[in-house]
């Protein structure tokens, strides 16, 4: 086996006048070196814009930088050595002649008339624009008892998965087969992916996704290294490793949530909402990512922001600007992290000026439980939520009103602690026309069942396990469809060649859409073996059940046959069956949602926290959440990966940053100085749940894996103006760092 190592651009933005690479392939152990030109004649080049979003422009992008890199740690050329230390020191040989260009780093100045371009054949820095509006907007401000108003900044942060990116590319010309064992979230996506740029039929590609340490929805996309790397193992027919250190994960992993939002909000006296305007400016780096473009988190903005609420005049308008930076794409939440914390802000403000109570101002604008199904006035059909509900078991687990109480005599002390709510929803287990035509995406799943002559149960499904606990819900869904115990279903996911088409891990959809199918499936393989079980037990199927791993009797429970005996029989003794019975005991069943774009949830975080003001430093005492996920079908799984969120959210308010100089240079590109949250700086986190079954699945389940992080920014980001209160000053920004609240509260000055 060979390893890959990139040479990266030391520059945001710069011209490649030339390179040497002579010394680099002379070097002890170097199997190959290529640069972006020499690569490009072995790939197509791809283009991150999506058919159902035609307005969206974004320059072809190659898996090395031909000609231009566009920005800081954009690979430019590749060496595969016998070691990954004898890679890396071939790379320091490759000498490349720079010419710096104009970059571009603050999403405004993209947009400022005389702006360099990045692209000048697009003839624009604005990648995409939408605007959204209902009533009338105008009017409905006109006429407000108080308008309030917000500028807001978010900054980027990035995915920081447990295990990086990687992956081992092995070329079989016998075949001709390449076999790519990857770290990624979703393997028949990753399978037509690899098939379109290295211009394959897509069964000359496996794609092998086991035992994955984490996504978060990094590992959904085309990164040119990991092509390049699959290029140079069809050349060289030799397995090629590349595995992505903490430094090149920080400055080539995609980031997120880079946007600048103007926002207003109108109430009348008794603290309806009567307008909200909103307009987002968000970067997305020098290209749209491949496949899944990078408008997907503006659009979450302009479609779900303030959803939860009776809003009838409403506009708001999206500008997706390119950069010098990392490219950004979709992570955990996709863009209602951002659209929470607008949307959550403005209520308390609105309640700030009205003198009323956070709660109670949520409770009078909160679309009631019973009005579903209802649309939203941006469009949003919603089915079966339970925001009052939340709202009510939220402040009961909280004990809302004794923790003013404790807040105001802490005040009146010198302790000033800040209580924050947000309610949020959620699209979860996407639907097919989520993305539309041309990107091979998959909003569909599949379960292949087979009962083995042991008795077990195995189960093969379209899903990725990334430690979400696909595996564990895959098994206990089976084990009740068909009625053994869930020691006994054995779980395969994540190979192209041994599973059928599944979308993978995305979206909240791994109960949602693949528990569906398995669930579908569970069914169908109980029928099966019942139909069987009637003849050999000459019993009407409907007088018998399986339970316990037998075929019992329906109404006494008394075991009949075991499922063990039931099997042999058919697969070793067919000479004892009816020449017309033709057992199936392997079924494979499918699910897509057909009825809405989403599987909407919905809930209500709280923060509770206290500010020095002296340091500016932040300490989370506790942190409660109430969500609606519909049927819980672990309730383990559901509260933990609810605390997952909420602990990234966490990070997001006062922690991670990707900080960039106005040159484009990354700043804080290790884990010594981009912050994530640690377990001892993290609150106790409470959970709560209302259970609404949803009427669109045959489980009832909807999805909880992105829950936890949509709504803690915006209770962090309310709690701590809560703080702020006694100071007249107010935060707009996230990470809530000391510097900003130093700066707000006038300690210092930038």
């Amino acid at each position: 086996m060979l390893h890959a190592a990139f040479l990266r651009s030391p520059h945001a933005h710069a011209r490649i006048a030339a390179i040497d690479t002579s010394a680099a392939r002379a070097a002890p152990g170097v199997a190959a070196v290529m640069t972006g030109r020499e690569l490009a004649r072995h790939h197509s080049a791809w283009v991150g814009t999506l058919a159902h979003h035609p307005a969206t422009r974004s320059a072809p992008q190659h898996a090395l930088a031909v000609d231009r890199a566009c920005w800081h740690g954009e690979p430019v050329a590749v060496v595969a050595a016998e070691s990954r230390a004898a890679a890396e020191d071939a790379v320091d040989l490759i000498r490349v002649e720079w010419e710096p260009l104009p970059a571009i780093a603050d999403p405004e100045a993209a947009l400022a008339p005389g702006a360099p371009l990045i692209h000048p054949e697009l003839g624009s820095n604005v990648a995409y624009e939408r605007q959204v509006a209902a009533g009338d907007v105008a009017a409905a401000f006109a006429t407000a008892h108080a308008v309030v108003e917000e500028n807001f900044r978010f900054g980027r942060h990035t995915a920081v998965s447990l295990e990086p990116r990687g992956l081992v590319a092995a070329f079989a010309p016998a075949e001709p087969r390449l076999t790519l064992y990857h770290s990624g979230q979703s393997p028949h996506q990753l399978q037509a992916l690899f098939a379109r740029v290295l211009n394959l039929p897509e069964q000359q590609i496996r794609v092998v996704n086991r035992d994955v340490g984490g996504g978060f929805g990094l590992k959904l996309n085309v990164f040119g290294d990991e092509v390049a790397t699959a290029v140079l193992a069809i050349l060289l027919r030799r397995p090629v490793k590349f595995i992505a250190d903490r430094l090149e994960a920080f400055a080539s992993d995609i980031h997120a949530r880079e946007h600048v939002t103007r926002a207003r909000m109108g109430v009348d006296a008794n603290g309806t909402i009567t307008a909200l305007e909103i307009d987002d400016i968000a970067a997305i780096g020098p290209y749209a990512a491949y496949p899944r473009s990078s408008v997907s988190e503006s659009n979450m903005v302009l479609n779900l922001t303030g959803t939860q609420y009776r809003i009838a005049n409403y506009h708001a308008r999206a500008r997706v600007v390119l950069q010098n930076k990392s490219l950004i794409a979709q992570l955990r939440g996709v863009g209602l992290p951002v659209a929470m914390a607008i949307c959550e802000r403005m209520v308390d403000k609105a309640a700030a000026a009205l003198g009323q109570d956070p709660a109670e101002i949520r409770r009078r604008n909160l679309v009631p439980d019973d009005a579903y199904p209802c649309v939203s006035v941006t469009g949003a059909r919603f089915d079966e939520l339970s925001h009052h509900a939340c709202l009510d078991k939220l402040l009961a687990l909280m004990d809302y009103a004794a923790l003013r109480r404790e807040q105001a005599a802490l005040r009146a002390r010198g302790i000033h602690r800040g209580i924050g709510l947000a309610t949020y929803v959620e699209g979860t287990g996407p639907g097919p026309a989520t993305y539309g035509p041309g990107a091979p995406i998959s909003a569909q799943d599949g379960a292949t069942l087979r009962l083995d002559p042991s008795g077990a149960v195995v189960c093969a499904s379209g899903l990725a396990e990334l430690g979400q606990g696909a595996d564990t819900m895959l098994a206990q869904v089976v084990a009740g469809a068909v009625g053994v115990a869930p020691e006994m279903v054995r779980v395969i996911t994540g190979d192209t060649d041994a599973t059928p088409y599944g979308g993978g891990a995305w979206g909240s959809r791994g109960t949602a859409t693949g528990g569906a199918a398995a669930w579908r499936s569970g069914r169908a393989l109980r029928d099966n073996i019942l139909a069987v079980a009637g003849v050999l037990l000459q019993s009407p199927p409907d007088a018998l059940d399986i339970r316990g791993g037998a075929v019992v009797s329906a109404g006494s429970g008394e075991a009949r046959l075991s499922l063990a005996d039931l099997a042999a029989t058919i697969y070793y003794r067919g000479y004892e069956l009816p020449k017309d019975l033709q057992p199936e005991l392997m079924v494979t069943r499918h699910y897509r949602l057909t009825d809405n774009g989403y599987f909407f949830v919905n809930g209500i975080q709280a923060s509770y926290l206290e500010l020095d003001p002296d340091t500016g430093m932040v300490r989370l005492l506790k942190h409660w959440a109430v969500e609606d996920c519909g049927r819980i079908v672990n309730p383990l799984l559901v509260d933990e990966q609810l605390r997952g969120g909420i602990v990234q959210g966490l990070g997001a308010a006062l922690l991670e940053h990707c900080a960039y100089d106005a040159a484009g240079q990354l700043c804080n590109g290790t884990l010594a100085d981009y912050h994530v949250p640690m377990a001892a700086e993290m609150p106790d986190i409470v959970c709560g749940h209302v259970e609404t079954p949803s009427l669109l699945s045959p489980l009832g389940a909807k999805g909880v894996g992105e829950s936890g992080i949509i709504a803690a920014p915006a209770a962090v980001l309310n709690a701590v103006n809560d703080a702020l209160l006694p100071f007249g000053a107010s935060v707009a920004e996230t990470p809530i760092t000391p510097r900003v609240l130093l700066r707000a509260l006038g300690r210092i000055e930038d």
